[in-house]
């Protein structure tokens, strides 16, 4: 089965900062300040940056009082630089008059729009792909039916909200319009796998069956009339991004998502994992501290890792018995009574959604805060039939 979409709903930021581009040496915007941005999380002096193209070329007022025009960027910007990029640009190129620090060769306004730093809008910009293998058996053998169904599935695409969402979150926004395919990820809704089926088995004795249709009446009531039955339901886990904790490093409104910087752990929800700090408990991780120290804070230019983390897969068993009494009266007449037990072996799984996954929140990073499934519930009833 294959699905295609185009054109679909997607949030862009109209007003995001341009990423110019050097003239003379031909060096970005975007890779001159991630330079900076990786020596100020190493936390390297003013003295010890080296000059970036860029803004000795864009920037050449800034030179001056023995450093050049790179050094003095850097170091009136250094607070912002390890993680928010575009508050250090907006000082630079748009409120740099009102601050008292020289403007860029072009002028103010020559990256961030003269009226907004940021102007979000709906755009049919939107592309998504899902492909899958689905398998169906069903059947029915006497007293016997059931249906078994298997995916083995895969979506992609750039944003996974429809207009209706709001854009909330990660859902609709392309963090960087100029190039909206780095957003290209598996859906917030994928499922990898996912199997269910139900059966149900209406015992063969009693009367009008295989076995015991000659049983007398009493003998009949106890041993006729039964029936089980049996629901489930078992997917691979939804994925998740790892949030950027509040830093702008591309877009001024959206911070976006972390950057894995290693192989990204696999999962593995561990009830009572340790804590990063205080107190332990549930986490997607059974050990949260290398899992932290996969990602960092994204760069000028990025988006992140975009659901790069699977969480738990949804588990389901119920099951049910039934036995049903037909009346000495009138055999178009029965009772039956019918007890039934949802999530079976009281299983839990989390819910990926509710997962501290933000590399700012080093202390509860990957804690769980609520479950996907309920716990076992069992119900009884009596019917009549007439």
């Amino acid at each position: 089965v294959g699905r295609l979409s185009r054109r679909s709903i997607g949030i862009t930021d109209l007003a995001q900062p341009t990423n110019i581009k050097d003239p003379k040496s031909g060096q970005t915007y975007f890779d001159a300040v991630n330079a900076l941005a990786y020596q100020a999380r190493l936390g390297t002096p003013t003295s010890k940056i080296k000059s970036q193209p860029f803004f000795e070329n864009f920037f050449s007022k800034y030179a001056g009082d023995g450093l050049t025009a790179t050094q003095q960027v850097y170091d009136q910007e250094v607070q912002y630089y390890p993680t928010d990029i575009t508050s250090a640009l907006l000082d630079l190129d748009e409120i740099c008059v009102d601050i008292g620090s020289p403007c860029s060769n072009a002028g103010p306004n020559s990256m961030f729009n003269a009226q907004y730093a940021s102007l979000f809008a709906y755009r049919s910009v939107g592309k998504g792909y899902y492909h899958a293998m689905q398998w169906s058996v069903r059947k029915r053998l006497g007293g016997l039916l059931f249906d078994l169904n298997y995916t083995l599935a895969k979506s992609i695409d750039l944003t996974s909200s429809a207009e209706s969402d709001g854009g909330n979150g990660s859902y609709a926004i392309l963090l960087n319009p100029y190039n909206s395919a780095l957003n290209k990820a598996v859906s917030d809704f994928d499922i990898r796998h996912s199997v269910n089926g139900f059966l149900v088995y209406q015992l063969p004795i009693g009367k009008g069956q295989r076995f015991g249709s000659n049983l007398p009446k009493i003998a009949n009531a106890l041993v006729g009339g039964w029936q089980v039955g049996s629901v489930y339901n078992i997917t691979s886990g939804l994925p998740r991004s790892v949030n950027n904790s509040g830093s702008w490093p591309t877009n001024w409104n959206y911070s976006g998502f972390a950057t894995a910087i290693g192989t990204p752990p696999g999962s593995s929800t561990t009830k009572n994992a340790p804590g990063l700090a205080g107190v332990g408990g549930p986490n997607i991780f059974a050990d949260p501290t290398p899992a932290r120290a996969a990602f960092d804070y994204s760069y000028a230019g990025q988006v992140g890792s975009r659901n790069v983390i699977r969480g738990d897969g949804f588990f389901s068993l119920d099951m049910s018995l039934a036995k049903r009494f037909v009346m000495p009266w009138k055999e178009t007449h029965s009772l039956q009574f019918r007890g039934e037990v949802f999530n079976v072996p009281n299983s839990v799984r989390f819910d990926v959604n509710t997962a501290s996954l933000d590399v700012g929140n080093t202390g509860t990073f990957g804690k769980y805060s609520s479950t996907l499934t309920n716990p076992r519930v069992m119900q009884f009833g009596l019917r009549y039939d007439f």
